[in-house]
């Protein structure tokens, strides 16, 4: 088990990056389901814990066929998918991460959100893993360097200014001036018990979660301007509307890549002609 406690600020207020979260995640995953890296929407209903109230449980099926070569698609070309499981009792979510093929296989994310930049040392006080030895790790949403393949220039922070809010144009120490500000602080456990492969695997979902969260925390405040005028209910409209949009896509490619994936005997003449 590899447990990180991440901390990514932002330009904004707790109660205005709950709509840019929501807003945020269900546009990126509707254009992710354009390159084929489809995200099923399978439940969104209200849901109450005795201990943390009213709140939102969302399940998905994220699925990575485009992340497998070819002779693995060809073999799990409908069913390889990460189930996603997340309660939302904002300014508190947890999310759960789970594959059928890889039994061993878990992520596990706590989040608490403050208006603050990042100085809480004893926000996860009460959580199990409070007494576990962890690295804390600051992700800067305008100067971390992001992967070559998601980096638009419309989303670079340092030159981007929101019309509306004014904010924006992030400067070198941006987290030390900035007002508003708030804190997503992450403790991300990843587990994967598989002997020989379990430290290499850990650290590198760890390196994909950082990207990851970079990744998202930049669009929500790239995209300030489609969503701050948004209150909860507009949200959660928009929110359903895209659920269904990206859904019927990801079945249709589910459905055409079930029709044109090669059959096993192809696999076979493939393994033959590259020995």
């Amino acid at each position: 088990m590899l447990l990180k406690e991440y901390r990514i600020c932002m330009p904004l207020t707790v109660e205005e990056y709950r709509i840019g979260q929501l807003y945020m995640i269900s546009k990126h995953s509707h254009e992710q389901s354009d390159r084929g890296e489809g995200v099923e929407v399978v439940q969104n209903e209200p849901f109450e814990d005795p201990a943390h109230g009213q709140g939102q449980f969302t399940e998905k099926r994220v699925y990575l066929n485009s992340k497998l070569p070819s002779w693995a698609r060809a073999v799990v070309p409908n069913i390889f998918y990460v189930t996603e499981k997340a309660w939302n009792y904002y300014p508190y979510t947890i999310t759960e991460y789970t594959c059928s093929f890889l039994p061993k296989f878990s992520i596990h994310i706590e989040t608490k959100y403050e208006d603050n930049k990042g100085s809480n040392d004893n926000i996860f006080s009460d959580s199990e893993n409070k007494d576990q030895e962890r690295e804390v790790c600051f992700v800067d949403i305008a100067y971390d360097e992001i992967p070559e393949r998601y980096y638009k220039e419309s989303e670079d922070l340092r030159y981007f200014k929101s019309e509306k809010t004014s904010r924006g144009m992030l400067q070198e120490g941006w987290r030390d001036t900035q007002e508003p500000i708030m804190c997503s602080y992450k403790l991300v456990t990843v587990k994967f018990e598989v002997w020989g492969l379990q430290t290499r695997v850990e650290q590198f979902v760890h390196k994909v979660v950082r990207d990851v969260l970079l990744l998202g925390h930049r669009q929500a405040f790239a995209w300030v301007d489609e969503w701050i005028d948004m209150n909860l209910d507009d949200v959660r409209e928009y929110e359903k509307s895209m659920h269904e949009q990206t859904n019927i896509k990801v079945c249709h490619e589910q459905q055409e890549h079930s029709t044109n994936s090669p059959s096993l005997d192809d696999i076979e003449i493939h393994d033959k002609v590259s020995t």
